[in-house]
């Protein structure tokens, strides 16, 4: 739609509002011609001054009743102030003059997708279709209407439609970016764009959207290969110089990677994300002061930024700073209270410093946020192992079973816990069942349980399934 489009002359739109508003004050006759009168209209439109818009749009149908871009403008107007079946009627009206004017379809395609009916917005749109000169950008607009029915096909169609009549068109390629990620054909997507750029090598947005599509695949040297030509081709491209550096922090090549964050601050202002992550990057090399100098720079930004608040807490346990850290932990706590990896870490620091009451309470968090993972409910049993409380061990082990009947640590851990209560019937029989799901991982019982090396039962009963 072309309302609000802002292409004009400062000079001359200072000039002609002086003169619109003028003679609306003074209730002077004053004459602008169209031009002119969609320029003030753009011009209100792109301030939202939708009281001054209607104005200009009812003198403009005063003084040119026939002409259907003061109809269009009106209906956009309502349209901005959700009067959506008023708006309707008004191209109802503005059809009756030009039948065929496709800027009718797409305006009354973007209010029938505001009322959130897509299929009727699509309607619209196919018949403006008919019009060459638009159908790139109506291609672009159907694409939205299907991704907000979930049909992710029919919108990838669209938008290669829109990029085969305006190659340029970064919308479009980065919307099918977007619909090739929800409807999880990375595949599709690579072999897309590969084939875009045999055509058009110089799209610094298809090489980008090809190293996000193969670092989504972990194929991470390609992805930094089609980073660094999209780099190539527009040397100021912070996305591509923070995506590469994502793909090398991924490759563990810490220090490179570090060094392409920062080659970000040349061409954008810096980020609290991109701090955090060269701070995660100084963590993994075990540098500690820089991963806390860089966690504090991300939270001047951004202190809304829990990993990095959590970061901070990490570190300074590495730095046997636990009782600082601890609070960091709760920090990042308190702006995620539903993430259970905060939660998870939170335990540990707690067990740790010997709060076991408060660790119980956060595993049973843990648990409760994220009954999937089988770590909390490994963790959990630890410490009430740890506690010597057998029964409610076995118990929490039991549930985790539960929820994953074939997960081998599991299965082990309960192995040993029935050991150690001298239940060896029931004992073998998860032993057998851990040893079924994962051989390899029967030193996860020694581990958890070293006595159970002296064990000849247990011992036997594991060479009898090595293969």
């Amino acid at each position: 739609m072309s309302k609000g489009q802002g292409n004009y002359n400062s000079e001359h739109i200072d000039v002609l509002i002086a003169r619109f508003e003028t003679s609306i004050s003074e209730n002077t006759a004053v004459f602008f011609d169209v031009d002119e009168y969609e320029d003030v209209i753009n011009y209100y439109f792109d301030k939202n001054n939708f009281s001054k818009a209607g104005v200009a749009i009812e003198k403009g149908v005063e003084h040119f009743p026939f002409s259907v871009l003061f109809h269009l403008r009106k209906a956009q107007l309502f349209s901005a102030t959700e009067r959506t079946t008023e708006a309707l009627t008004i191209l109802d009206y503005a059809e009756k003059f030009e039948p065929n004017d496709p800027e009718i379809q797409m305006t009354r395609g973007g209010i029938y997708s505001q009322m959130k009916m897509p299929q009727k917005a699509i309607e619209c749109y196919e018949k403006a279709m008919e019009n060459e000169d638009m159908a790139d950008e109506v291609a672009l607009y159907m694409a939205f209407e299907y991704e907000n029915l979930s049909q992710f096909g029919d919108a990838i169609r669209c938008l290669k439609k829109a990029l085969e009549l305006s190659p340029d068109n970064e919308a479009a390629i980065y919307e099918l970016a977007f619909c090739y990620e929800l409807s999880e054909k990375t595949e599709d997507s690579i072999r897309y764009y590969n084939s875009f750029i045999d055509k058009y090598p110089y799209s610094h947005n298809a090489w980008f959207n090809l190293g996000i599509a193969y670092n989504k695949l972990e194929l991470y040297e390609k992805a930094i290969m089609a980073y660094d030509y999209a780099i190539a081709i527009k040397s100021d491209f912070g996305s591509a110089y923070f995506n590469k550096a994502n793909s090398l922090a991924n490759m563990e090549k810490h220090a490179e990677a570090i060094a392409v964050y920062r080659e970000t601050f040349n061409y954008e202002a810096p980020e609290a994300a991109t701090y955090y992550y060269i701070g995660e990057c100084y963590e993994k090399m075990e540098d500690w002061e820089s991963a806390l100098s860089n966690y504090n720079r991300a939270i001047k930004l951004d202190a809304e930024l829990s990993e990095a608040w959590l970061g901070i807490g990490i570190v300074l346990d590495k730095q046997n700073r636990l009782l600082e850290g601890i609070h960091y932990v709760k920090k990042a706590l308190e702006l995620e209270k539903e993430n259970a990896d905060y939660w998870h870490i939170f335990a540990d620091l707690e067990q740790k410093m010997g709060f076991l009451e408060e660790a119980e309470n956060a595993y049973k968090k843990v648990i409760e946020l994220d009954p999937t993972n089988p770590e909390g409910w490994l963790d959990y049993s630890s410490l009430a192992f740890e506690q010597e409380n057998m029964i409610q061990a076995v118990e929490i082990i039991a549930e985790g079973i539960k929820n994953h009947p074939n997960n081998a640590q599991l299965n082990y851990r309960m192995s040993a816990c029935l050991l150690n209560n001298g239940q060896k019937q029931d004992a073998m029989s998860y032993l057998q069942n851990a040893l079924s799901i994962n051989y390899e991982m029967h030193h996860e019982l020694f581990d958890f349980f070293p006595q159970l090396k002296n064990n000849t039962v247990v011992v036997n009963i594991i060479e009898s399934y090595k293969k």
